[in-house]
């Protein structure tokens, strides 16, 4: 990932190295503010309806007001976009509920601090794409609302430094014997032409693209469970996969040394990224 050197922040477009913030500001004295990624192709944000779904489900359960229209800010993304000549990557945003003296209580009637950055990357080209990812299985240390895209991201940092210091990519988070999700990703299965993975409830994020492959999914004769898998599950699996913004979809071929399928890709998670390729590319181009 390559920050871009425009930032937005409070109503300002302003170079990276310029912008500040207050150190009473409570994202940074509590975390308390939330966050969303959103893809770009080809200067254009795409997968913007589920963004916005996700990006107002969670200001709401944090309490939290957002000062812009839908169009307004958008035309903010796509001025800074713009601004940054970026092709290709994504927009990083987080609004937290700005500056105030240290309360733990939310305080009320507050400014809220809104920045968003652009970056640089591979979304379409990924490397792993066609070599796929090496997984971990880590114990699961967040909180109970994980379905909040929280700023309070030290336990998800702290899985994937397991994950870098194993030489893996990702970390599968395991909670009472079952996977919840990836550090940083949704986690999926597919065995004997079914694909699995963990129904919504407060202890997942609601991923932007699982709506999608699942419905990718259904229209390549997969069949759909919404349950817990295990770790043993995974190992055993036909296929496994994780899915972002950044890289969409993305094949994992080991899973705590084990080799899945033999090391290599199977059939349905190619076909499912192609699908969802195909989706943001219309997007990109209307």
């Amino acid at each position: 990932m390559k920050e871009k050197q425009i930032i937005f922040l409070n109503g300002e477009f302003l170079d990276k190295n310029e912008a500040k913030i207050s150190v009473f500001d409570r994202g940074f004295i509590f975390g308390d503010g939330i966050y969303e990624v959103v893809p770009i192709i080809k200067s254009n944000l795409v997968d913007r309806e589920e963004f916005w779904e996700r990006f107002l489900r969670s200001l709401k359960a944090i309490e939290l007001e957002f000062p812009y229209e839908k169009s307004e800010f958008e035309s903010i993304l796509k001025e800074l976009i713009l601004k940054n000549s970026l092709k290709e990557g994504g927009v990083y945003i987080q609004v937290t509920r700005g500056v105030a003296s240290r309360e733990f209580a939310f305080v009320k009637g507050l400014k809220p601090t809104i920045m968003a950055f652009v970056f640089e990357c591979k979304v379409l080209e990924n490397e792993f794409k066609d070599k796929g990812i090496k997984i971990i299985s880590v114990s699961d240390l967040r909180w109970k609302r994980r379905d909040i895209k929280s700023t309070s991201l030290l336990a998800q940092c702290y899985a994937k430094n397991l994950a870098y210091k194993a030489k893996a990519d990702e970390a599968f988070m395991i909670e009472n014997g079952k996977v919840n999700e990836g550090s940083s990703a949704s986690a999926f299965i597919i065995k004997d032409k079914t694909l699995i993975t963990k129904p919504l409830s407060n202890e997942i994020l609601s991923g932007i693209r699982r709506k999608n492959i699942l419905s990718f999914a259904k229209e390549l004769g997969l069949k759909i469970n919404e349950r817990a898998f295990s770790m043993s599950e995974v190992y055993a699996a036909d296929e496994v996969f994780i899915s972002a913004a950044t890289f969409l979809i993305l094949p994992v071929i080991k899973a705590d040394d084990k080799l899945i399928n033999g090391g290599k890709i199977g059939e349905f998670v190619p076909k499912l990224r192609q699908k969802y390729i195909e989706k943001i590319m219309k997007e990109a181009e209307s």
